[in-house]
C-alpha cells in the first residue's frame, strides 16, 4: 500500500484519509457508489478522506469490514485521535494507553466515565463558530475513543476517586444525567475496575484544587500527571511521583469503601429523580 507508506511523513488524520481513498479507489468505488453501498453520506465520507474529519471508531470498524482490511484503519484511527488533543497530553495519552495499573482522582466526572452527552457538554464550553462545534465534536470522538482501555483484553486494573462535587453538579438536562449516574454505576461493576466517592464530609483534602492520575508500565514504571487550574503537568522524577501517589493514598482512606460508593451513587441518583 504505497500512498499509506508515504503518509508517515504527514499527519495521522491525513493518513488515515490516504488509506480510505487508495482502498476505494482499488476496490474500483466512486464516492458516491461507497456512500450507497456503506450507507454513509458523500460528503461525510468526501471530509473523511480529505483528512477534514475524525470519525467515531464504529465508522472505521465498518469500513474495515467493508474493505476486508483486517482492522487497519481501526490502528491508523488511533493514531490519528490522539493528534485532536494538544501536545501536551500526548506522552500521557500514551502511557495511559499501555499502562496495566490506573490510580485516578477527580473532583469531577473523569474523562473515563463520562457518556457522550455529558462530554460533549463539557467540552462545548462557549463555542460559537461552526468550526469550533466541529473541534468539539472531534474532542468528543477522541475523549470516547480513550475509553476503549477499560474494555481491552488484558484490561488495566484502574482505581478511581470522585469527589462528592462531581456526583451533586448535574450537567445537561435530567435524561443526560440520569444516564451518567447509571453509567458510573454499571462502570463501578467492572470486575477490573474499583470505583470510590470521597463525600464532602471527609472535609479538605490535598487534591481538591485539581485532578490526578498515576499510571504504572509492564515494566514496574509509574509517572503521574496533575491538571489544575488551566495547567497540566507529568511528573516522572521518583520522589514527584511517591508524593503524589502518598496525596492519592490519604484520600483514597478517607473515601467510602467501593460497596458504599455504588450505594451512595445509587442515593444521589434516587434523589434527583426524586427532585
Amino acid at each position: 500500500m504505497t500512498e499509506v507508506a508515504e503518509a508517515e511523513a504527514e499527519s495521522g488524520r491525513a493518513a488515515l484519509g490516504s488509506a480510505l481513498r487508495y482502498l476505494r479507489q482499488k476496490a474500483g468505488l466512486s464516492l458516491g457508489q461507497l456512500a450507497e453501498k456503506s450507507r454513509y453520506d458523500k460528503s461525510y465520507l468526501s471530509r473523511l478522506e480529505a483528512g477534514k474529519r475524525l470519525s467515531k471508531p464504529a465508522v472505521m470498524e465498518d469500513l474495515d469490514r467493508f474493505y476486508d482490511t483486517g482492522g487497519l484503519l481501526v490502528e491508523l484511527w488511533k493514531v490519528a485521535r490522539r493528534e485532536v488533543f494538544k501536545d501536551k497530553y500526548k506522552e500521557f495519552m500514551r502511557l495511559e494507553f499501555g499502562a496495566r495499573i490506573m490510580h485516578k482522582y477527580a473532583l469531577g466526572i473523569p474523562g473515563l466515565l463520562q457518556t457522550e452527552d455529558v462530554a460533549r457538554a463539557l467540552l462545548s464550553g462557549d463555542q460559537e463558530t461552526e468550526s469550533e462545534a466541529e473541534s468539539v465534536e472531534e474532542q468528543v470522538i477522541a475523549r470516547l475513543g480513550r475509553q476503549q482501555l477499560l474494555f481491552r483484553s488484558p484490561a488495566p486494573t484502574v482505581r478511581i476517586i470522585m469527589d462528592e462535587y462531581g456526583l451533586r453538579r448535574p450537567v445537561g438536562d435530567a435524561k443526560v444525567w440520569e444516564a451518567q449516574l447509571e453509567h458510573l454505576i454499571k462502570i463501578a461493576e467492572l470486575p477490573m475496575v474499583t470505583l470510590q466517592v470521597l463525600p464532602f464530609s471527609a472535609g479538605a483534602h490535598h487534591l481538591m484544587n485539581g485532578s490526578l492520575t498515576l499510571l504504572w508500565q509492564e515494566d514496574g514504571s509509574a509517572v503521574a500527571y496533575v491538571e489544575g487550574n488551566q495547567c497540566s503537568e507529568l511528573l516522572e522524577d521518583p520522589e514527584d511521583v511517591t508524593r503524589a501517589r502518598l496525596s492519592y493514598d490519604r484520600a483514597r482512606d478517607r473515601a467510602l469503601p467501593p460497596p458504599d460508593s455504588i450505594a451512595f451513587i445509587r442515593g444521589v441518583l434516587k434523589e434527583f429523580r426524586g427532585s
